[in-house]
């Protein structure tokens, strides 16, 4: 990389901001030989950069990034909420997805003490936008609540990671200055608007389907694009066994049982009518049970039994600025410190955690062992066994309150409900880091790196 220098456009960012963070780059930097001067320190760098301008050769773009991104403009997690995952037909079922929604959105607001005319924009992620949950479910739900009719909001599809996208996009907008306050999270409700409905129905409407055009032929041809056929290829190219996923599986139910027993969902769920727990969790499943269950398709090792449950909820967190959480007197609970996307093979489709992970702590200058809490989205039980195989992640520090296969898997709602979870049980364990990642359809995954404050 070339010489460094710093512009800023922003008449908002001030010289001490500017000054906070070169001493902070300076800090992390301190350590390197540039190319005029041996290692120096940060008063020096700062001194240099701007007095006498030096020019200095820095490490990688993304170091430069990461330093200027946290000294200029932290953000912050002042609140993070969810409903309970219901089950199929259970007791969330014939919400309307907006009013579900609204749910989460009064109160996040209401716990993190903002007003809500001063949130800048709500940003929700949705997979199945048709019926209810189409015409912008975010806007719909916001207003739903009895929310100012004043404030904007969005509503985004990165398939199952969506809720992890809009607060990843919230947190680059208060980063760059644009938001100060953003409510960011995801509804879904797969009771009323059925998993992959949405290209399902395309033919019977005469609609072609996503993956039959010309380019995308020519390219890959007519594999099969389906989470079955991912789940399995991914169990069978990395020896996963029926019984090394069943295992997994039954660990997960009895993590998010004595999750409830032990109260550590108490503070993140927010109920709704008579629906207070989790739904989905098997309190009475056995390991004879699991190898009792047919395989989704014949000659699969997967069951339904180490597969995520199709559920209806909705998560959704506050984000801020430095400068907010100062203005309204804000509690913060975590920040985000890193969030990366990353794409893989679309045909394998679930292996993007990988190569996300590895991303994710490369830009962060982490390690796995700096990690106190890991969450992997059980979307299938191969699929967290190839990724904690592949990162080196000990299962013992993931999902520790019990993943998707026990708690349901509410499409759009699940990034933000893993966030909710990760960010309680980092501050409830005293530790300072947790990372997070998902799979998504189309070979897409995103992680994030969240502190405790």
């Amino acid at each position: 990389m070339g010489p460094l220098f710093l512009i800023s456009t922003r008449p908002s960012v001030s010289s001490n901001a500017i000054w906070r963070c070169w001493t902070r780059a300076g800090e992390r930097l301190a350590s390197v030989k540039f190319s005029r001067f041996k290692t120096i320190s940060p008063v020096k760098t700062v001194w240099l950069s701007f007095a006498a301008k030096a020019v200095v050769t820095v490490p990688p773009a993304h170091a430069v990034r990461r330093c200027i991104f946290s000294a200029v403009s932290d953000v912050f997690i002042v609140s993070a909420v969810r409903t309970p995952s219901g089950r199929s037909r259970g007791g969330l079922s014939e919400l309307h997805p907006a009013d579900l929604g609204a749910v989460v959105l009064r109160e996040a607001v209401e716990r993190a003490g903002v007003p809500p005319e001063a949130v800048d924009d709500v940003i929700l992620g949705c997979v199945l936008q048709i019926g209810s949950q189409s015409a912008n479910v975010a806007r719909n739900a916001w207003l739903s609540a009895g929310l100012p009719e004043s404030v904007p909001a969005v509503t985004v599809d990165r398939q199952c990671g969506s809720s992890q996208q809009a607060i990843s996009f919230a947190a680059q907008g208060v980063a760059a200055g644009a938001y100060d306050i953003v409510v960011a999270g995801g509804v879904e409700v797969l009771s009323l608007i059925t998993l992959n409905s949405a290209w399902e129905l395309g033919p019977q409407l005469g609609f072609r389907l996503p993956w039959d055009g010309e380019g995308w032929r020519e390219r890959y041809g007519g594999e099969e694009m389906h989470q079955f056929h991912a789940g399995e290829e991914i169990a069978r190219r990395w020896q996963v066994t029926r019984a090394d996923m069943e295992a997994l599986a039954l660990d997960s139910h009895a993590r998010a049982a004595a999750a409830w027993d032990d109260g550590r969902f108490a503070e993140e769920v927010v109920s709704v009518g008579d629906a207070g727990q989790d739904e989905c969790v098997r309190r009475d499943l056995t390991a004879e049970k699991l190898a009792a269950q047919s395989p989704l398709r014949e000659g699969y090792r997967l069951t339904g039994g180490v597969s995520s449950k199709l559920a209806d909820g909705a998560a959704a967190l506050v984000l801020a600025s430095g400068d907010a959480v100062k203005r309204h007197g804000l509690t913060p609970l975590a920040r985000i410190h890193t969030a990366v996307a990353a794409g893989s093979d679309p045909v394998l489709m679930l292996t993007g955690p990988i190569p996300a992970t590895a991303k994710v702590l490369d830009r962060a200058g982490l390690g796995v062992g700096d990690i106190d809490l890991f969450e992997c989205n059980e979307a299938f039980a191969s699929v967290v066994l190839a990724w904690a195989r592949e990162t080196g992640v000990p299962l013992e520090r993931t999902n520790v309150n019990g993943g998707a296969i026990a708690l349901g898997h509410a499409l759009g709602a699940t990034g933000a409900r893993i966030m909710t979870t990760l960010v309680h049980e980092l501050r409830r364990q005293g530790g300072r880091y947790g990372l997070q990642t998902i799979c998504e359809g189309g070979g897409l995954a995103n992680a994030t790196i969240v502190e405790a404050v």
